[in-house]
């Protein structure tokens, strides 16, 4: 396996997460520059989990390779929907009051991390036949995410100041189509 398919493999992992970056990006407060370091945890954590779940899909080799593929589409719909859903909804219920900024609590981070990685844990059984590019693989797929939840954090929260307008329900309805996307992949 080459580099330049390592690379592109990393780059497709990572588009969930610039995503859900963009989301957070577009629902951090207006008005100020956004406190970096949760945002860095957060691309800290996606860059963990996307590098942690082709680990266990590799070492937990082919035995457990149909249920991962079977299961972790599901998982990973009923979290995105959820913290999506969460977000239309609180949006919807706040009657104009102060719109509630982004979410970024260890636990919401985590179950967002978590979420976003579920569909690189099949991509672990690629490298059976490859294990001499195992570490590399994983190296780059965590920076790559890594460098791609920041990109998207700032364009989001850089798209967001300009825009004034309510936008977690916009972030709410990209998480939800995130997980649907995950899902349809992951079934058909």
């Amino acid at each position: 396996m080459s580099i330049f398919t390592i690379i592109l493999l990393a780059i497709g992992l990572a588009m969930d997460c610039f995503a859900v970056s963009v989301c957070k990006g577009l629902a951090s407060p207006h008005g100020y520059v956004p406190r970096y370091i949760k945002p860095m945890l957060m691309a800290l954590l996606f860059g963990v989990f996307h590098a942690g779940m082709p680990l266990i899909g590799y070492f937990t080799g082919s035995f457990f390779a149909f249920f991962f593929e079977r299961f972790a589409p599901w998982v990973a719909l009923a979290l995105l929907g959820f913290i999506g859903g969460k977000m239309i909804y609180d949006s919807l219920k706040s009657d104009g009051e102060e719109v509630q900024v982004a979410d970024f609590s260890f636990w919401g981070l985590l179950s967002l991390a978590f979420a976003t990685s579920m569909d690189t844990l099949a991509t672990g059984v690629i490298f059976i036949p490859h294990p001499e590019v195992l570490w590399l693989a994983v190296a780059i797929i965590a920076l790559t995410c890594f460098v791609f939840s920041i990109t998207g954090f700032i364009l989001g929260h850089i798209v967001g100041t300009r825009l004034r307008i309510n936008v977690n329900i916009l972030g709410g309805v990209i998480l939800i189509l995130i997980g649907l996307k995950i899902c349809l992949e992951g079934v058909l």
